[in-house]
């Protein structure tokens, strides 16, 4: 069968138990029949050595195996951030075959999921695997014609003002959490990214050369990478070790551990420390410590932040790539996504134009001496 798609043709027809969706690339109807005709034959002479058909299994199974092949070719957190995504997926589709999915049923699953309060990038991020698992057993082209991704609000972050890093990291001295202002120092003047600052051990940490070797981290250009710490991060983890003086190097820089009152003053403790588990979560006393501060941020904006600053401050693009861990085919993009360029440093940039010295004067042409005379 063939229909159009704007003013192309494409050809649609079942060949060997599978459904053929292509474009003929032609504007010419007649070609385009000549063009399907040519394919069917080729498909009918073994021309082009089609796959078997798909064994039905379920999807939960299904989404196991695309996991498991996944696993070795990417970073742990990525892994974990890809099983997590499919849990919600699985739940909903784990029963029914892969060749049985429909557009209606994914089309279902986003209704289900936005009256549960999910958001729609969250949505599309679930419908991503999903679509991932399903076009590596090639069921997917059947089904992306009818398949909507919903409209999602991108979300840029922000930049913290100095005053803001003021009140926020005043209102962080003042947590329960005894974690939580160096947590907050390290990831404003570094750049680094919440689970690698989380899974830190002191093994990654240099004092003495003020440098930090990165982990596992989301993408394969920010794992490894060595991270430089200024005055102000070096400082505040030289005083943060000076709580455990018994610290192993694979011990975590900021452990699990349990924090109390004790005593008529009521006095903070902490206890139960764990040494060997990273702390579980600061988002409790994060929330707390921004509402204090009314500084309305999210954690990543002190990337956002980090990377503004070293804009501001004239820093390559390739450097900033480098320092915060971006994929060498995206620094431009992300550079633009992250950094917040205030309208001062755009007012100092073009002010700076005042001061570009003006060209000299060519220096006046020198006339050749007169010729001797002749007698």
């Amino acid at each position: 069968m063939l229909y159009r798609r704007g003013k192309t043709w494409w050809m649609g027809f079942k060949f060997g138990g599978r459904r053929f969706q292509e474009s003929t690339r032609t504007k010419n109807k007649v070609l385009a029949r000549d063009i399907e005709r040519k394919r069917r034959n080729d498909l009918a002479s073994g021309l082009h050595q089609l796959k078997k058909p798909v064994t039905p299994t379920t999807f939960l199974v299904a989404s196991k195996d695309w996991l498991k092949a996944k696993q070795p070719t990417v970073s742990k957190r990525t892994y974990e951030i890809e099983a997590l995504k499919l849990r919600r997926a699985q739940a909903a589709l784990g029963d029914l075959l892969i060749t049985d999915i429909t557009p209606d049923d994914i089309s279902d699953y986003q209704k289900a999921r936005l009256a549960e309060k999910a958001s729609p990038r969250t949505i599309n991020m679930e419908v991503g695997v999903v679509r991932q698992v399903l076009r590596r057993n090639r069921l997917w082209a059947n089904l992306q014609q009818d398949v909507r991704m919903l409209p999602v609000r991108d979300k840029v972050g922000r930049a913290l003002t100095s005053e803001e890093e003021v009140r926020l990291l005043e209102a962080c001295g003042k947590s329960r959490s005894r974690a939580l202002l160096p947590f907050v120092v390290v990831a404003i003047n570094t750049g680094m990214r919440y689970s690698e600052i989380r899974e830190l051990t002191w093994q990654q940490v240099d004092l003495i050369g003020s440098t930090i070797t990165v982990g596992d981290s989301k993408t394969e250009a920010g794992a490894g990478r060595s991270v430089p710490l200024n005055t102000t991060a070096c400082n505040a983890l030289t005083v943060w070790a000076t709580q455990f003086p018994d610290r192993k190097p694979h011990h975590y820089v900021f452990p699990a551990e349990k924090t109390g009152f004790a005593g008529d003053d009521m006095e903070i403790v902490h206890y139960d420390t764990e040494p060997t588990k990273s702390i579980g979560s600061i988002k409790r006393t994060w929330r707390r410590a921004k509402t204090l501060a009314k500084v309305p941020v999210r954690f990543h904006d002190l990337r956002h932040s980090a990377v503004t600053r070293l804009l501001e401050a004239s820093t390559s693009l390739i450097t900033v790539g480098e320092l915060l861990g971006w994929a060498s085919g995206t620094v431009a993009l992300m550079a633009k996504r992250y950094g917040h360029i205030s309208s001062q440093s755009l007012r100092n940039a073009v002010d700076s134009l005042d001061r570009t010295p003006k060209p000299e004067p060519a220096p006046e042409a020198k006339r050749p001496p007169a010729p001797a005379s002749v007698n």
